[in-house]
C-alpha cells in the first residue's frame, strides 16, 4: 500500500499525530511520501517511515506554481492507494488524480469549501467539525476519525533540570503560546494556588506577554517555560496536574498525552475535551476563561488526592478504549483501499 502526505503544519499538537500517524502506518507497511513544509523540528521523526519533499507551498513562490505539477506527476508515476492532505491549505495542493481515493484530513474547523475541490472524503478527527462541515454545504464522503497518542509510561524528568522543588506540587500545559490557547488564563489561576509550580512546554508570538502577566501577579518565581520539546512525556510524568486552559480545541491532543502519563487533568470546556471528557470521572471541566474555577479544580486536586487519582484512571481507561493506534491507524488502512 502506498501513501501521498500533504502538510504544511508547523509545530503543535497536530504536528505530533502526523508523526504518530506516519510511524504507524510504517510499522504496518505502508509505503510513504510527505511533501512538508523546510525546517520543520518533526522532520527526524518521520525520516525513517516516508520519503519526504520539502516546499513551502507559499503564495507568492515559485512552488504555488511547480509544486501542484510536482505532486501531480508523482502520483501518475507512483500510483498510491491514497492521497492525503492535512488541514485546508495543505488540501489546495491535491491533484485532479483519479487513480486513487483522495483524503482532507481536518483537526479544525474549515471557514469555507473551496480548499477541497478535488477531494473525496474529509476525515474529521471530532463529531463537532464533521457537523460543521455538513452545515456549511459538504456533500461528498464524510468520516470521524480521531487521534490516538504513545501511550507508553516513561521515567519522569528530574524536577532540578527545571529548578523546581522535589515536594512541590507541579501543574503543567503545553502548546503553542498564541491567546487562543489560554495560558494567561493559566497564569492568573496558579495566582491563587499558592505554593505550587507552573511548567508551560511551548513557544510562540504570547511568551513575552506570558512572562510579564507571570511577574505582574508576582508568581514569576514559580513559573518555568521549559521552551519546545521534541519528547514531552517525561516532563508530563514529573508533573502533579495538567490543565489545558484553551478557548477553542476541535480534540486536544495534549490531554491524550497526559492521560497516558496517568496524569490528572482539568480542561476548559472547548469543544474536543466536552466530547470525550465527563466531569469528575476522567478529569474535571471548568468554563472558558474562568481563571476563579481553573483556581478551585486544580486546588480540588490537590487537596483531594483519591480524586486525583480517580480522575487519572478514568483518563487512562478513556484513552486506551477510544483513542487506540491500533483502531485509528486501521481505520485509515480501511479508508485507503476504498475506491473513489
Amino acid at each position: 500500500m502506498k501513501v501521498h502526505h500533504y502538510h504544511f503544519g508547523k509545530d503543535g499538537g497536530a504536528e505530533r499525530f502526523f508523526t504518530h500517524l506516519v510511524n504507524a502506518l510504517a510499522r504496518r507497511g505502508v509505503e510513504q511520501r510527505a511533501i512538508i513544509r523546510p525546517g520543520r523540528i518533526w522532520r527526524k521523526d518521520i525520516e525513517g517511515a516516508a520519503e519526504i519533499i520539502e516546499s513551502n507551498f507559499r503564495n507568492l513562490s515559485l512552488d504555488r506554481i511547480l509544486l501542484p505539477m510536482r505532486a501531480a506527476r508523482l502520483a501518475c508515476r507512483e500510483r498510491p492507494d491514497a492521497l492525503m492532505a492535512w488541514a485546508p491549505r495543505a488540501s489546495e495542493l491535491m491533484p485532479a488524480y483519479g487513480g486513487c481515493i483522495k483524503i482532507s484530513r481536518l483537526g479544525d474547523y474549515p471557514p469555507r469549501l473551496n480548499y477541497f475541490r478535488n477531494t473525496d472524503v474529509i476525515v474529521c478527527n471530532t463529531p463537532g467539525i464533521a457537523d460543521h462541515v455538513r452545515k456549511i454545504g459538504w456533500t461528498r464522503g464524510l468520516e470521524v476519525i480521531s487521534n490516538f497518542t504513545d501511550t507508553d509510561t516513561v521515567t519522569p524528568a528530574a524536577r532540578a533540570l527545571s529548578d523546581t522543588p522535589e515536594g512541590a506540587t507541579v501543574v503543567m500545559s503545553m502548546g503553542r503560546f498564541v491567546r487562543r490557547k489560554g495560558f494567561h488564563t493559566l497564569i492568573e489561576a496558579m495566582a491563587a494556588v499558592p505554593e505550587a509550580y507552573l511548567w508551560l512546554a511551548g513557544d510562540g508570538e504570547e511568551r513575552e506577554a506570558l512572562t510579564a502577566l507571570a511577574r505582574e501577579r508576582g508568581i514569576a518565581g514559580r513559573v518555568r517555560f521549559l521552551g519546545w520539546q521534541k519528547d514531552t512525556r517525561p516532563y508530563l510524568a514529573a508533573a502533579d496536574i495538567f490543565v489545558m486552559p484553551s478557548d477553542h480545541e476541535p480534540l486536544g491532543n495534549v490531554i491524550l498525552e497526559a492521560w497516558a502519563q496517568k496524569r490528572p487533568v482539568v480542561s476548559s470546556r472547548s469543544e474536543g475535551p466536552t466530547w470525550f471528557m465527563r466531569d469528575g470521572e476522567n478529569g474535571l471541566l471548568v468554563d472558558i476563561g474562568d481563571a476563579a474555577g481553573f483556581s478551585r479544580a486544580i486546588s480540588q486536586l490537590v487537596a483531594d488526592k483519591a480524586l486525583a487519582a480517580t480522575v487519572a484512571e478514568g483518563g487512562h481507561r478513556t484513552l486506551m478504549r477510544q483513542f487506540s493506534e491500533d483502531a485509528v491507524a486501521g481505520a485509515y488502512i480501511e479508508l485507503f483501499k476504498r475506491k473513489p
